[in-house]
Formats: C-alpha cells, sequence, structure tokens
C-alpha cells in the first residue's frame, strides 16, 4: 500500500470524532466483505480468508466498544445483531458461501445508512436554530446551501443594476 495513503488514513482516523470513527469501520467491513465475495468467485481462498476475517474483525470491534450500561436494551439488541453477522461469516468463511456474505453485505450496507442518518438528525437538532423574516424557526445547515442558487442571484443583480456598473471579477 502506498505509504502516504496509508499515513492519510491513520491521520483520517485519529482526528476523527467517535461517529465518523463507525461510519468508517461499516465502509471498511463493507469494503471487506465486497471483496470476499470477489475472491469467492476467482476461487482464491486465501483472499475470500483474508477479507472475511477482516470484517468479522471490525464485527467484534463494534461488539467490544458497545455501551451496555448508556445503550440499556437497545445495546443488547445491537450487540445480538453483530453476534449473528459473525457467526454467519464464520460459517461463509468455512464453506466459502458467497450468498451469505452478500446477505451479511447487504446488513450492514442497511446498517451504516441507518446510522449515517441518525448522525444527520442529531446535527441537525444541535445545530442553532434562527427566525426568518417570517418569523419562522429555521435550523441552517450545508445542505441547505447551492451555489447555483447563488450565482442565478448574482446573474439577477447584475441585470437589475441601475447605473450600468457591473461587477467583472
Amino acid at each position: 500500500m502506498n505509504p502516504y495513503l496509508k499515513q492519510y488514513q491513520r491521520t483520517e482516523v485519529e482526528t476523527a470524532t467517535p461517529e465518523k470513527v463507525l461510519i468508517l469501520l461499516y465502509d471498511g467491513a463493507i469494503q471487506f466483505l465486497n471483496k470476499a465475495i470477489v475472491a469467492i468467485d476467482e476461487k482464491n481462498h486465501q483472499e475470500t480468508y483474508n477479507n472475511i476475517v477482516g470484517a468479522e474483525r471490525i464485527l467484534l470491534e463494534f461488539m467490544n466498544t458497545i455501551d451496555f450500561e448508556q445503550g440499556g436494551d437497545f445495546a443488547v439488541r445491537l450487540n445480538a445483531l453483530y453476534q449473528y453477522f459473525y457467526n454467519r461469516l464464520v460459517e461463509a468463511n468455512m464453506k466459502k458461501d458467497k450468498e451469505i456474505v452478500q446477505q451479511v453485505l447487504k446488513f450492514l450496507v442497511d446498517l451504516r445508512l441507518t446510522w449515517k442518518q441518525a448522525m444527520n438528525i442529531v446535527q441537525q437538532e444541535s445545530q442553532p436554530q434562527t427566525n426568518n423574516a417570517s418569523g419562522d424557526t429555521y435550523v441552517a445547515n450545508d445542505e441547505d446551501y447551492d451555489e447555483e442558487d447563488d450565482d442565478e442571484e448574482y446573474e439577477d443583480d447584475e441585470d437589475d443594476d441601475e447605473d450600468g456598473d457591473s461587477y467583472e471579477g
């Protein structure tokens, strides 16, 4: 692996929020399982093994970092789900079973999306709220800004310029 890429990845993880690390781990597990599927198709048993084990290790990390005191029943259920995925991957690795890997992959992709959506909701709720001119409460976020709209607004301002001066930046 490119040493600069490896350093970049290490820095990204070391400086990431816990939420970002969770998404990066999901991305890693998904990548491992996609590679495992290709290796199964190519009948490359060593690569199949290595990639499934990589995903298993991430699942173990998920299970080891669950806060059962804070998470209560949700944490117990999430742990059981991760344990199920782990056991299925062990079975897939023994049988070199592509269908099992695909099933676990689908669940992990869905869970990643769910976590990402939950993080976005929390982020929106934690942003400062402002009132617009009509008094409606509004939460600003990066998705609300559209450069194309800004460009159109600028072009409209040029057309409305009464003295004919326009900015040529």
